[in-house]
């Protein structure tokens, strides 16, 4: 019997120093996407997936986050006395539920597999998605979102899933890459390697891990004795690859837009790309692009 995913882990603890000034009092994860943090386009995502607990792998400087997704009684009253009901509507959707949120702290930068063990106690037995915030998967209209998909396939075949995108070749030294194995349900595919940053021209594909994953409780014991790899941290991949040897890992390509806010241009692309999508928006976007194109 496969089990349902009801939980999902977002690392937040990450310093954010590629966006220095700007990140030095605020979270990289709060930098909005438009008019949204990164952060809650993510949780939007797992949210549409029908994940009901979200658990956030946070580190110091970190509690906006927490208050981001709280009750703010001084803005409600507020907006509720000037009659922005449209406004004070959509914060309410936003909020989570009572108890629906927890937070622990990765205490040292010790890398993606140490802060996904960070939130064992309370996944506790379950399979359970992990998002990585820094990657925005942009569903093509009327499509669901990543996560939802690849519960859909998983909920067909059970295992672990990786979501994976094409990287030009010339590019695949900077990703964790899988190789691409037969073909199983829900369009998904067996993963027959996993690699973190092969070295120029040993890579098994081109397909780069997105940061979107469903991971069996299993991987929480690997992790919990696992050697630091490479840049001296706990690895997942390498956790994974142990999993792998005893549970189905299979593959998933995301079929919409992947923008990597972790880096500059990412980010900006990301802000172009969601704004294209409003109605509210584009058209005026699209003129003002124009311009700048021109010079």
């Amino acid at each position: 019997m496969v089990r349902r995913i009801r939980k999902a882990v977002f690392p937040v603890a990450g310093l954010g120093t590629r966006f220095l000034p700007a990140t030095k009092a605020i979270p990289k994860e709060m930098l909005t996407v438009v008019d949204r943090p990164v952060i809650q386009h993510v949780v939007d995502e797992a949210r549409e997936a029908g994940i009901e607990h979200f658990v956030f792998v946070t580190g110091r400087n970190k509690q906006v986050i927490e208050d981001h997704f709280d009750k703010s009684y001084e803005l409600d009253s507020t907006l509720a006395l000037r009659g922005k009901t449209a406004m004070l509507d959509e914060l309410k959707r936003d909020l989570p539920d009572a108890g629906a949120t927890s937070f622990t702290r990765q205490q040292e930068p010790l890398g993606l597999g140490h802060a996904v063990w960070c939130a064992r106690d309370i996944i506790g037995d379950e399979p359970f998605a992990l998002l990585l915030p820094d990657m925005l998967h942009l569903a093509k209209a009327g499509a669901k979102g990543c996560i939802g998909e690849m519960i859909e396939a998983y909920n067909s075949t059970g295992g672990n899933y990786i979501a994976g995108y094409e990287v030009p070749d010339s590019e695949t030294h900077q990703y964790g890459i899988i190789g691409k194995g037969k073909a199983a349900a829900g369009g998904a595919y067996e993963i027959g390697e996993m690699v973190e940053k092969p070295p120029k021209g040993t890579a098994p594909s081109n397909i780069a891990i997105s940061g979107r994953y469903i991971l069996q409780p299993e991987i929480f014991k690997i992790l919990e004795t696992q050697e630091r790899g490479a840049g001296g941290e706990i690895q997942l991949t390498d956790g994974m690859l142990k999993l792998k040897e005893r549970q189905q890992f299979f593959g998933f390509t995301f079929n919409g837009e992947i923008h990597d806010t972790g880096t500059k241009i990412g980010f900006l692309t990301a802000n172009i790309a969601y704004a294209m999508r409003r109605p509210d928006l584009s058209a005026a976007l699209a003129a003002e692009l124009a311009k700048i194109a021109k010079g």
